[in-house]
């Protein structure tokens, strides 16, 4: 076993330094103690964005950017958790996985094998709003690549060995999920946002009820009614012109026929009536998870980008007054943020952090009160701030691939101009403190505001009683009411 050896103190130092011949001070044209004036901000560079529609529907958005010899592309289905059924909530969320595990022509040992070969990745995943098929490589391989993703595509296996494993895997992770303080108020929460008549007051995931009674017919029928190239877009960005990419997915234009797919209609969900604080109890936990809040704007709202502005000084940054209080000053926690969640839907506003359980009472309360004080308004030096942190980062979003992916997939979701990037640029610039107390007052909302709290209840919820926003209403850990 090697051992660290240390020099001792002062061994060889003064030989050294008495070696050492005198070295002139070098002349400096500047004073180096004062720190230099800042110059102007940089000026984001957006890259230039093309787009091609198929005969069929299929759209698709494209960047190039030629620095490396790398081709990243995703295509994306709108619906997702969307076009679940609300009594069989997670089928979408297992065609995802289960249409990765082999195709029509190859086994899933097969499949993983011919994706190793390329070099590539290939994945696929659903959330509330869509199922994503992405992948990446060596442009050299963006035909087998395609082919492959081609194939799983328009030619899913449907193994039922295959569908029993994910299943199983599904619902443990269910369970998993119900002794996990920050995913119980997660799904907790958005049943409370969006109530129980409402997709998105569901996981994805499902509920342990909800997977155990899917099968593969039920896979087959959302994927028999809801794939289909007229709700679908593709984004490719990487070492591809326009006309390669456009011939590169062409095949799908024949092969990939379109078809009518009905979205259910949901209403948007009613303001919480008054605030009301809620408790699920995890006994013995030694930290509580809080969220607080309430229903947002949607991300096609106009003032979607306006209000995570806005909320950028509360809690958008590990320098924002919530984080800086509750971590900093007062050590109860690791972190605590706040922010806008939407999509095509209205979100949802919230302010969540996990805490000390002893601390639970004074974290919410500062909260609450740190979000009352800020619809009083904030600093010139605390909008300086916001616009320096959000103007000054844009210069670096979109130096990765999958940075330029992920804006292709923002202009296709929500209908954005393609220079969306530079006009909420302009937002933040033109923003002014009374614009800022305006949207804070209009979007943060105190009387209809709902406290969640999962922790121990045998030692939290007699002091939770004391937050003074009524008697705690005591739920399950899936948002049910305790009788």
């Amino acid at each position: 076993m090697a051992v660290e050896s240390f020099l001792a103190a002062g061994a060889g130092v003064g030989a050294a330094a008495e070696a050492a011949p005198p070295v002139a001070e070098i002349p400096s044209s500047f004073d180096r103690s004062v720190e230099p004036p800042k110059g102007p901000a940089p000026a984001v560079k957006l890259p230039a964005v093309w787009t091609h529609t198929y005969a069929n529907g299929l759209k698709v958005f494209g960047i190039e950017q030629h620095e490396l010899p790398l081709v990243q592309f995703s295509l994306t289905l709108r619906g997702g958790q969307q076009l679940d059924d609300l009594d069989k909530v997670g089928v979408a969320n297992l065609v995802s996985d289960l249409m990765l595990e082999g195709t029509a022509q190859r086994t899933p040992l097969e499949l993983e094998e011919a994706i190793d070969r390329l070099g590539a990745r290939i994945s696929m995943y659903t959330n509330s709003e869509a199922i994503t098929l992405q992948a990446n490589g060596l442009k050299s391989k963006a035909g087998d690549i395609y082919a492959l993703v081609e194939e799983i595509l328009l030619q899913p296996r449907w193994d039922e060995t295959e569908f029993s494993r994910i299943r199983d895997e599904t619902l443990e992770s269910i369970n998993r999920r119900r002794v996990n303080p920050g995913a119980v108020a997660s799904e907790v929460y958005g049943r409370l946002v969006y109530g129980p008549d409402h997709i998105l007051g569901y996981p994805t995931i499902g509920s342990a009820g909800s997977v155990s009674a899917i099968t593969t017919d039920d896979l087959k029928a959302y994927y028999a009614a809801n794939f289909s190239p007229s709700v679908s877009f593709i984004a490719v960005a990487g070492d591809i012109t326009q006309d390669e990419a456009v011939e590169l997915f062409r095949p799908l234009e024949e092969k990939w026929q379109a078809k009518d797919v009905q979205f259910p209609a949901y209403a948007a969900p009613a303001p919480q009536a008054r605030t009301a604080v809620y408790f699920v109890d995890m006994p013995g936990a030694k930290q509580s998870q809080l969220s607080v809040g309430h229903v947002g704007p949607a991300r096609t709202d106009p003032d979607f980008y306006a209000a995570t502005v806005m909320n950028y000084q509360l809690g958008g940054s590990f320098n924002g007054v919530l984080n800086m209080i509750l971590r900093e000053e007062k050590g109860y926690t690791y972190g605590a943020r706040s922010g806008f969640s939407g999509t095509n839907f209205p979100g949802t506003f919230t302010a969540s952090t996990s805490v000390m359980s002893n601390a639970t009472l004074e974290s919410l309360e500062i909260i609450r009160d740190e979000i009352a004080a800020y619809r009083q308004g904030i600093t010139d030096e605390g909008l300086a701030f916001t616009k320096n942190a959000l103007i000054q980062s844009n210069t670096r979003r979109f130096e990765t691939l999958f940075a330029l992916q992920n804006m292709l997939e923002e202009i296709g979701m929500y209908g954005l101009p393609f220079d969306y990037v530079r006009q909420e640029e302009e937002q933040v610039r033109q923003m002014t403190l009374e614009q800022h107390r305006a949207l804070a007052r209009q979007y943060l909302d105190p009387d209809h505001m709902i406290y969640l709290v999962v922790g121990d209840a045998r030692t939290q919820l007699p002091r939770v009683r004391q937050l003074g926003l009524g008697t705690p209403v005591v739920l399950d850990a899936s948002g049910g009411p305790v009788r």
